[in-house]
């Protein structure tokens, strides 16, 4: 498993830095390792990362945390933040503006785990390679 970390500071552009690491991360990987990350993938990961990082930024004071993995078989995305409460994915609600940043990162994950940390929490999306 090729796994890299950073931390984000939470304040204007972090969110874009997120994407722009998780993208350097694919192509060193890439470039390193036998393995191929499929375009749609690269795409998913980008999304991901950003709204998990959207939602850290936006409901925990401090610093967010971010690690990329990947393996043979998919790209787990983990996203830690100083806010103990465990986000719920809300039911659909098509006429709602905002709010659907789990609901969306639920769909396209095959899975998703919520840890509470002894601070904070530690969300994990995984999206598989095939």
């Amino acid at each position: 498993m090729i796994r890299a970390g950073y931390s984000l500071g939470g304040g204007v552009g972090c969110i874009a830095d997120a994407r722009h690491h998780a993208v350097a991360f694919l192509d060193q990987a890439e470039a390193d390792y036998p393995v191929s990350v499929p375009a749609h993938v690269r795409d998913l990961t980008q999304l991901v990362v950003s709204e998990l990082v959207t939602n850290a930024c936006k409901y925990a004071p401090g610093p967010v945390l971010v690690e990329l993995r990947i393996s043979l078989r998919a790209v787990d995305i983990v996203v830690w933040d100083s806010d103990p409460l465990v986000p719920a994915v809300r039911a659909a609600d098509p006429d709602r503006v905002g709010q659907h940043g789990l609901e969306i990162v639920k769909a396209v994950s095959q899975d998703l785990f919520v840890e509470q940390e002894p601070v904070g929490k530690r969300i994990t999306a995984r999206i598989p390679l095939s």
